[in-house]
Parts: C-alpha cells; sequence; structure tokens
C-alpha cells in the first residue's frame, strides 16, 4: 500500500497503533452512532469528501484549544483504488529532526513547537451503495500538552487568515510608505475590533509583503551608491558605508550628513537608535540614531539600512556609526526589545548604558495583554506605569511580584520577558544614568512624527538617501525658527528668586521651563539638617519619607537619592531646596549642564580647537546674534526684516563648504 506523508518530518515520529487503523465493526459503529455529539468527531461518522472531514476536525479542534494538519495518506488518485485512508494530525504531533549546521548561513535557533502529541482523527474511503464517501475510523483526543484558551488558539498560525479584501487594503497602504504597525491599526479601526483581535499578526502582514515583492533591488542598489557618491562629491563630509555580499550585490550601507556629525558632538550623550521600521516596498529594515538638542528638538544623527535584523548585521551597523563619529561612544543609548540588537551593543559598545524604550514597549501592550486580561486591561496598565515609576528597585521588585500574582500572570510570555529584561526598562533601575528626557512620551511622539517625514513617500531606493536629507534639511531649518521663537518669548520668573534669574540667562527656554517647574515647587519642601553636608528634605505636608540631599559647598558638590539630575540633567526640587537653606544665590555652574544651555552661554572650550582668532570672530558673532534678536523683537516691521535676512544668509552659509579638520574620511565597503 502506498503511503504519502504530507510532513516527512513525522515519518517515524508519530506511532499510530496497529490495530487502530482497522476497520471497526458494524457494532461499534451503531454505539458510536447511538451516544455521539454531532459537534465532537465519533467513529463511524460520515463525509462526502475528505476535505469536508478536514474543516470538521479542524472546527472541532479550534473549539479545544489546538489546531491540526494533514499528516499522511494511503493510496494515491489516479493508482488503482485511487487514495483509500487520511490521517489528520495535532500541530504538535511528531518532533522536529535536527537540522545539519551550516557555517556559512545564520541558524536561527528557534525552539519547535512539536513534542510527540498523539491525538488524530483517521478516515477511510468507502462505498455506499457505489457512492464513495469517507468515514472516520480512528480518533484520538488525548494530549501530552496544554490546550489553549479561546482568546489564545486565534493566534495559531493555522487560524491566522488574511482576506483577498484585507491583501488588497494592505498593498494599497504599503505603497503610500507606512509601517506595519499602523496598517494594523488602520484595520482594526476600519473593522471596529479591539487592539490585538485580527485574525492575523504584525508578522503575517510582513511575510506577505515579503512574498510579493515585485522591485528589482540589484538596479535600486546600483543607484543608491551612485546617489552617495554624488552627494559625496558635492559635499566632502557626506560619510556613508557599504557592505556588498558574495554576490556582489548590496548588502547593508548606512550614513551620515556633516551637520548630523556636528551636531552629535555636543547632544549625543543620549541617543535612540530606532530599529522599528522597515522600507516597506524593498523590505529592508531600516536604522535610524536620532538624538535630542538643548532647545528639547528632535536632532538627525545618522541612518543605515539592513538586509537582515542579525547580530551580524546590527554589529556592522553599530560600528560604521562609530566611525562616522569619530569613534565616540553615546553615554546612553535607547532601543527596540531585540535580543540581537542588545547582545551586538554590548560587544561595540561596552561602555554605553543600553536601555529599551518604553513606549515602543507600551504600543505592544494591546496584541499582548487585551485579549488575555479581558477587562482587567486597563486596571493593569495602570498599575504597569505606577510600577514603572517607582524610584526604588526595592519597592519596585515588590510591586511587580504583587502584580504578577494579582493579576494571573504567572505563566504568561510576555511578563516574563518582560521581567528578565526590567533592568533594562523600569526607571529605578535607569535613574542614575543620563537620558536626556528621550524615556518621556512627549519625546517619543516627536521623534516618531519626525522619522515619519521620510518614511512617508517610497518610490525609489536611490531616492530615499534624497528623502533623508530633505527630511533633516527641513527640521533643521524648522528647528531654527522654533529655536528664534523660544528666544523671543517672554520668559516670566516666578518665584523672584536670584537662582532662577540667573538660570533664565544660561539655560535654553526648554531647559529654563523644567528648572523653575523644580524652582517653584522646592517651596513646598522643608529641609533638615542631619549632620555636616547631610540634609533630609520632605513636602510640607507629610511626617514621613523624603529625600537625601548631600551638599559639599567646598567643591561645590550636590547630589539627590531621587537622581534626577543624573537622568534629565535639571536639578531637582530636594537639592534646589538645600541651595536656598545654604543661602546660594547662584545654582553652580555644572548643574547648568553645557547641553542645555543657549548657543551664546556655550562656553569656549565647545570651538577650542579653532584657532584663536576663529574663536574672537565666533563670539564677536554670538554677541551679535544676541543684539539682534534683541532688536528684531521691537516691532513686527523689524522682525520681519530680520527674519527674511537671516533666511537669505542662511542658505548662501549652506551653500559654502564646511572643513571639518581632525576627521578622517569615511567612505568603506567590504565584502566577505
Amino acid at each position: 500500500m502506498l503511503e504519502v506523508y504530507e510532513d516527512p518530518s513525522d515519518q517515524r515520529s508519530l506511532s499510530l497503533d496497529d490495530t487502530s487503523s482497522a476497520e471497526e465493526s458494524p457494532e461499534d459503529t451503531r454505539l458510536s452512532l447511538e451516544t455521539s455529539n454531532d459537534a465532537i468527531p465519533y467513529i463511524g461518522q460520515r463525509f462526502a469528501t475528505h476535505d469536508a472531514a478536514y474543516e470538521f476536525y479542524s472546527d472541532f479542534a479550534k473549539r479545544c484549544g489546538f489546531s491540526i494538519r494533514r499528516h499522511r495518506t494511503e493510496g494515491k488518485d489516479g493508482v488503482g483504488k485511487g487514495l483509500t485512508r487520511r490521517y489528520f494530525v495535532c500541530h504538535r504531533a511528531g518532533n522536529t529532526p535536527a537540522k545539519a549546521s551550516n557555517d556559512s548561513k545564520p541558524q536561527r535557533n528557534r525552539k519547535s513547537s512539536r513534542c510527540g502529541c498523539q491525538a488524530y482523527l483517521r478516515i477511510s474511503k468507502t462505498l455506499d451503495m457505489g457512492v464513495p464517501e469517507w468515514r472516520v475510523t480512528g480518533f484520538a483526543n488525548h494530549h501530552n500538552h496544554e490546550l489553549l484558551e479561546p482568546n489564545q488558539v486565534r493566534f495559531l498560525p493555522a487560524y491566522r487568515t488574511i482576506s483577498e479584501t484585507d491583501k488588497n487594503k494592505i498593498f494599497m497602504y504599503a505603497k503610500t510608505g507606512i509601517s506595519v504597525q499602523q496598517m494594523m491599526r488602520l484595520l482594526e479601526l476600519e473593522k471596529c475590533v479591539e487592539p490585538g483581535y485580527l485574525p492575523f499578526t504584525e508578522k503575517d502582514v510582513r511575510n506577505l509583503l515579503q512574498s510579493f515583492r515585485k522591485v528589482e533591488h540589484e538596479d535600486d542598489s546600483i543607484d543608491l551608491l551612485r546617489m552617495c557618491k554624488n552627494i559625496k562629491d558635492k559635499d566632502p563630509n557626506f560619510r556613508y558605508e557599504f557592505t556588498v555580499d558574495t554576490n556582489n550585490k548590496l548588502e547593508n550601507i548606512a550614513w551620515s550628513y556633516a551637520s548630523s556629525i556636528q551636531a552629535y558632538e555636543v547632544f549625543g550623550d543620549a541617543v535612540v537608535f530606532d530599529t522599528t521600521h522597515r522600507l516597506t516596498a524593498f523590505d529592508m529594515p531600516l536604522g535610524i540614531w536620532v538624538g535630542v538638542n538643548n532647545y528639547g528638538m528632535p536632532c538627525f544623527f545618522s541612518c543605515a539600512l539592513l538586509r537582515e535584523e542579525t547580530l551580524r548585521s546590527f554589529s556592522w551597523a553599530l560600528k560604521a556609526f562609530l566611525n562616522f563619529m569619530n569613534g565616540k561612544a553615546p553615554q546612553t543609548i535607547l532601543t527596540d526589545q531585540n535580543m540581537c540588537l542588545k547582545e551586538a551593543i554590548a560587544m561595540e559598545m561596552p561602555t554605553t548604558k543600553h536601555a529599551l524604550c518604553i513606549w515602543l514597549i507600551v504600543a505592544k501592550f494591546p496584541s499582548w495583554f487585551n485579549a488575555v486580561l479581558g477587562e482587567r486591561y486597563n486596571e493593569w496598565k495602570t498599575e504597569f506605569y505606577r510600577l514603572y515609576n517607582m524610584e526604588t528597585v526595592q519597592e519596585f521588585e515588590l510591586g511587580w511580584r504583587e502584580m504578577v500574582s494579582a493579576f494571573g500572570l504567572h505563566t504568561n510570555r510576555h511578563i516574563a520577558s518582560l521581567s528578565q529584561l526590567r533592568e533594562l526598562w523600569a526607571l529605578p533601575y535607569l535613574r542614575s544614568h543620563f537620558f536626556a528626557g528621550l524615556t518621556t512620551t512627549g519625546q517619543s511622539k516627536s521623534i516618531n512624527a519626525f522619522i515619519q517625514r521620510f518614511l512617508s513617500a517610497q518610490t525609489r531606493l536611490a531616492h530615499f538617501v534624497e528623502q533623508v536629507a530633505v527630511a533633516v534639511d527641513f527640521k533643521d531649518q524648522a528647528g531654527e525658527q522654533q529655536t528664534m521663537q523660544q528666544n523671543l518669548q517672554n520668559i516670566s520668573l516666578k518665584t523672584g528668586a536670584p537662582m532662577e534669574s540667573h538660570a533664565a540667562t544660561v539655560l535654553t527656554p526648554y531647559a529654563f521651563c523644567k528648572l523653575q517647574d523644580e524652582l517653584v515647587m522646592a517651596a513646598h519642601y522643608a529641609s533638615f539638617q542631619i549632620e555636616e553636608g547631610c540634609f533630609h528634605v520632605r513636602h510640607h505636608t507629610k511626617l514621613d519619607g523624603g529625600r537625601k540631599v548631600i551638599w559639599i559647598p567646598r567643591e561645590e558638590l550636590l547630589t539627590c537619592s531621587c537622581h534626577q539630575f543624573e537622568f534629565s540633567g535639571i536639578l531637582c526640587r530636594h537639592a534646589l531646596r538645600v541651595l536656598s537653606t545654604v543661602n546660594c544665590f547662584q545654582i553652580p555652574d555644572q548643574y547648568l549642564p553645557i547641553r542645555w544651555r543657549r548657543v551664546h552661554a556655550l562656553p569656549s572650550k565647545l570651538i577650542s580647537s579653532s584657532p584663536s582668532e576663529q574663536a574672537e570672530k565666533i563670539q564677536a558673532l554670538q554677541s551679535m546674534v544676541s543684539s539682534l534678536i534683541s532688536e528684531s523683537a521691537k516691532s513686527k516691521e523689524r522682525l520681519d526684516i530680520a527674519t527674511e535676512q537671516v533666511s537669505i544668509l542662511l542658505s548662501r552659509i549652506r551653500d559654502c563648504p564646511i572643513p571639518m579638520q581632525g576627521t578622517r574620511e569615511v567612505v568603506h565597503h567590504k565584502g566577505h
């Protein structure tokens, strides 16, 4: 008898009892018919076709919490008696054989779901009055694994389907350049379903787009490299690196602009490396390096297009970035929850503190927990945010255990993953590191809006470098306008304290407003000196709690147990209260960080690489700019003239080349 296995790996891994493969007696059939429920398979159950039997068993499996697949057949259409018997098995039947290792190709060490489950349904073809039909001749519903809940079983691959209508919409969305995450949100809104309740996942959409790619990458890659070379010819300070594979095809490419490299010198202490976006039309992961400047606005540092998201690719991207930035690594880096990227950062940037973007984690909560928690989802999310903002590790650890127990999440894999990585995202573990406010919701929205500008129109791959350049230039110009608007605002002093008026002349309006909020709140706190140089500060309405502040006047050193200054670069209300207690009338210079100062307040050491004559000219220019702003603000007519003339002047200056001293040209390519 001819046996055909739908899945070769099952040939020896599923053992069905030989006696169970025999046809049952009429008595057995009659008994089963009398005691059975039509919703449950039973011996003797009849179907017109084997496909009808498969659909019935599939519906039964979905209700029970598993899925099925075709296992093997006996006989063959058009040969002898034709197809005579079919076996359908649980999706976890069999055991996946070990793959032969291939050193030249990276292995995906993904754990198999197969565990040798013996649940199955067997049907055999019979003739009834000369008409062929299929009858159930074997059935076992005993599983050696847990069955899924109804709200979980729908995520099994067998039940994840994308309709033709949805496919057409996805392709239409892809042409507009929106991300897969945005596609999912649009489809959820259109179908009026809760986040995470579509009959397919983001991975399914990515696989669909990848299978229907119709773009010829080779031609686009050649055009892309040609475009980079043309930009390099026009601007010697433009930098790019790329790698080619064994077939001499473009594999990875990264680039940065002169203005971005200069911005990184001052604002590269805290960066976001966003790898959550893809060039949908080309199915290429996109890595974007972004920071925040002294006016609280996003600043672009670099871009990388990768063929795949592997340890090797990410390591290459990190090395290219460090080459662009003359080997200077950031103090802190925020990324998505990608284990390959985590490992690459540990290898290439060992001195950099790595953390996970909380907003990227929270964005996944609806699909992770909405179905699992149901009506308690919002309650759980509130508790998560409370724990996230805890100040001490001890409080967080205790609260986390209580939360897991209260919501019954002991076996949830996403909770397990978050718990394992808690030191990379929970604020109690991060407060002693500087993040420049990049962990806030406001900054995440601002950065995402900036990124969307150059993801909005993906036409040709070669045009993407120009597209990014246009977006960066637009952002630079908009930033200059916002900076001028901030500087023209009349700053209102709220406390009348000398510390406040002094800080207002040094910090940018963005940073000063944050410090001013702390100064206002400092008046609500009481300060008690415990011993020399050590103070206890607490809110005036509370009798316990509070913060410990250390003040060493000789060195003008100031620290607080809340670590707000270390985390944001802005002094906390507790430290400011102590400065007031000890009669300080100016905030010590080191607690008005360079990265939050106005341009004319930046110390001359930032331009110390220039000759003394050039430094004097820069200082004179800074003085003129301050005078220009003061005079222009006196009337609308003056302001209009100044804005118009400065725009013309900036255009002329941008057309002039910028010799970057002390840096080397970077245009590498590497094969294997």
